[in-house]
């Protein structure tokens, strides 16, 4: 199980790494490509619809084929959308290789989130996001150093990356017999397999506070894509920032979410999920107020902490589910959460870029502010719609 366990965290951080790519390239990349600066969120939009995708149907490849083998083509999958991107000559192919990386990184994030918060504690879910975050933090350095100059070597930061998809994809490979026998054996996968109750749609969707439990997300990836999206143009806008300049500022941001999960981690030995989501939203409360003082000085100290503030919200989530809504569909149910927590997340994001692309990029600590009560508000009502039910 710790050899299982070990090649997790290591395919977390090949999740991580093509996130940040898309909004510290962008700068550039639009100049080249000669379309609108605001055009980032409409792409951004794509791979989320494809992400949601991919997590609505990957709870039954899931019990089909087996957690490691849908992550092995996964990130195979990932790694053939990232070549894609570095190899597209117009919007038109940059469009049709980010639909291929959206796929491959759906299924890897529902598989592995489903698989941890069912034979893992809540300390290895946060600190399996942490290695997300080791792969989120480590892309803008590398591309930075393909930023350089007239930038137009970005395409070979892509490439860098899609090679460290395909060595990760061995890691899986190489204890993918074990994987699946494991899994097999599972006592959880004997449940789900063996349970009588309804899986469609729409009866785990009436679950209470179902619909909820994934608003609460959602409001929560609105920050996360938005600031992963906009967060160097902020920079670029706001403060007049080189690019290569704003991608390693915005790697203080991941570097906060990575930071964030890892003292998570141990934090949860002592506190629940619940109290966890709640320090993660004041703390980037805080970040946000940093931000709204529009200093350049203390803006890398204000990403940071909303880094932090991010980092266990996203994990307590997911690994809720199966506690909050039982384990005979927790697969779908975490697919559930994902899709439309992603599908709400790139349309906040594409708003919030068309408006500040008209208006202007200051606006973006008071949106996050906003995103991040209704994080708050819907993790206390589904918290005591719980409570009234088990009573």
């Amino acid at each position: 199980m710790m050899a299982i366990l070990a090649v997790i965290y290591i395919v977390f951080i090949s999740l991580g790494l093509p996130d940040s790519l898309f909004g510290v390239s962008w700068p550039i990349l639009h100049v080249e490509m000669n379309v609108p600066e605001n055009f980032a969120s409409v792409c951004s939009v794509i791979i989320g619809i494809c992400t949601g995708g991919a997590s609505m149907v990957a709870g039954k490849l899931i019990r089909r084929f087996g957690t490691a083998r849908v992550t092995l083509v996964s990130i195979l999958v990932t790694a053939a959308g990232l070549l894609g991107i570095s190899f597209s000559p117009n919007l038109v192919c940059l469009i049709l290789a980010s639909v291929i990386l959206g796929y491959g990184a759906g299924a890897i994030d529902t598989g592995l989130n489903s698989y941890v918060s069912l034979h893992y504690k809540t300390q290895h879910m946060n600190w399996l996001h942490c290695f997300w975050g080791v792969g989120v933090t480590a892309s803008p350095l590398i591309m930075s150093l393909f930023l350089r100059g007239d930038g137009v070597s970005w395409r070979n930061g892509y490439r860098l990356i899609a090679f460290l998809e395909v060595l990760i994809a061995c890691s899986v490979l190489f204890v993918l017999k074990k994987w699946n026998r494991i899994e097999r054996e599972s006592a959880v996968a004997s449940q789900e397999t063996a349970d009588g109750g309804s899986g469609s749609i729409i009866s785990l969707l009436r679950g209470k506070g179902v619909l909820i439990s994934i608003l609460s997300l959602g409001w929560y990836t609105s920050m996360e894509f938005t600031v992963g999206t906009w967060g160097a143009t902020y920079l670029v806008n706001v403060f007049q920032l080189p690019p290569d300049h704003a991608a390693r500022w915005v790697s203080f941001y991941y570097g906060g979410i990575m930071l964030g999960r890892l003292l998570s981690g141990f934090l949860a030995f002592r506190w629940k999920d619940a109290v966890l989501i709640r320090v993660g939203a004041v703390a980037a409360f805080a970040g946000i107020g940093i931000l709204m003082l529009s200093s350049e000085s203390l803006t890398i100290v204000g990403f940071l902490l909303i880094g932090m503030g991010f980092g266990p919200i996203f994990p307590s989530v997911l690994h809720s589910v199966p506690s909050r809504f039982g384990s005979a569909y927790a697969a779908d149910l975490t697919g559930f959460h994902m899709s439309g927590a992603y599908l709400l997340g790139f349309l906040m994001q594409l708003l919030f870029g068309f408006v500040a692309s008209a208006t202007t990029f200051s606006l973006l600590p008071f949106f996050l502010a906003l995103c991040c009560a209704g994080v708050l508000l819907c993790h206390e009502w589904v918290e005591s719609r719980l409570k009234r039910k088990n009573r």
